[in-house]
């Protein structure tokens, strides 16, 4: 059986004439996908009027709130002494979202005990990754 944490929160997006907009996104966690973390953009704030899930690595949620973190499309940085900004890099632009950097620890804290830290089953993760390699042969 799959356990879900799912919680709204109050964040911060950064504009193009560095504005700070209010937004309500969603944090979700599942053992079923044990190493993701999954954010959930409105509607409104799309650039094609559909809500948007970002996933990344929960280790680079944890690596980011202590200092900058991550390559590719997701990078988690402390933005200033009370909140940690997640960017997120596409061929459109990039978003910069900031949040107070309790709550994304709060969050962190509780999806360990859905699934601990390292506790993570690797099994399945490997055999998708292989599958997918494979061309799901």
């Amino acid at each position: 059986m799959s356990l879900t944490l799912e919680q709204s929160t109050g964040a911060r997006l950064l504009t193009p004439a560095d504005e700070e907009l209010a937004v309500t996104l969603t944090l979700r966690y599942t053992s079923a996908d044990p190493l993701a973390v999954h954010l959930l953009f409105p509607a409104w704030i799309s650039l094609d009027g559909e809500e948007l899930t970002w996933t990344f690595a929960r280790s680079l949620l944890e690596e980011g709130l202590g200092g900058p973190a991550g390559v590719g499309n997701v990078h988690v940085r402390p933005y200033d002494p009370k909140r940690t900004a997640v960017e997120f890099r596409a061929p459109e632009g990039m978003a910069i979202v900031l949040f107070d950097a309790t709550t994304l620890h709060r969050f962190l804290l509780r999806t360990y005990t859905i699934t601990e830290p390292g506790g993570e089953p690797l099994e399945p993760v490997l055999d998708e990754g292989l599958s997918a390699l494979l061309g799901g042969v």
